[in-house]
């Protein structure tokens, strides 16, 4: 059972009420949300498209790999091709997936679909008009450097990055 505290226009807030056997309901309020991508685009030379974004939450520029929510009924697949040519420009010629994950399981339903993109394209990038978004390629070993020194401290952006080093 849920009850609508917000619908706002990406997302809406719910106060859900979860059954225990023999005990009081536990009631949680969940943001639900439609779920996003996040795109790890590579060029040959092995460096990273990334891109500096203004996020108004946190009042500060971050480092971030390209993302975007989904708009149902799309795809992931199809939303991570849209997003990363709208904010880097960038069209792949190949798309892959590259795991899932949850981006904070404790309040928020929204799901994350990781993608490695390939074959770049260059372009010219088609932000929203609240958007602020400048496009940097980084070589690999900046990047690696920039996620040990705390210069990226986007969340998606690290789990990202993380399994792709780990991956080798």
């Amino acid at each position: 059972m849920a009850e609508c505290l917000l619908q706002a226009s990406i997302f809406s807030v719910e106060r859900r009420r979860y059954p225990l056997v023999g005990r009081d309901p536990v009631v949680r309020d969940v943001v639900v949300h439609p779920g996003a991508v996040v795109i790890l685009p590579r060029l040959t030379d092995g460096s990273v498209v990334m891109i500096r974004q203004y996020r108004h939450a946190v009042e500060r520029e971050l480092w971030e790999l390209p993302a975007g929510t989904l708009e149902p009924p799309e795809e992931p697949a199809d939303c991570a091709r849209r997003e990363l040519e709208e904010e880097t420009g960038y069209r792949a010629g190949r798309i892959q997936p590259f795991g899932d994950f949850y981006t904070s399981p404790g309040i928020l339903t929204e799901r994350m679909w990781a993608f490695r993109a390939d074959d770049l394209i260059p372009g010219d990038p088609s932000c929203e008009v609240d958007e602020k978004i400048k496009v940097e390629v980084v070589a690999d070993a900046t990047l690696r450097a920039m996620v040990l020194d705390g210069t990226i401290v986007d969340g998606k952006t690290l789990a990202v990055l993380g399994r792709y080093f780990l991956d080798g």
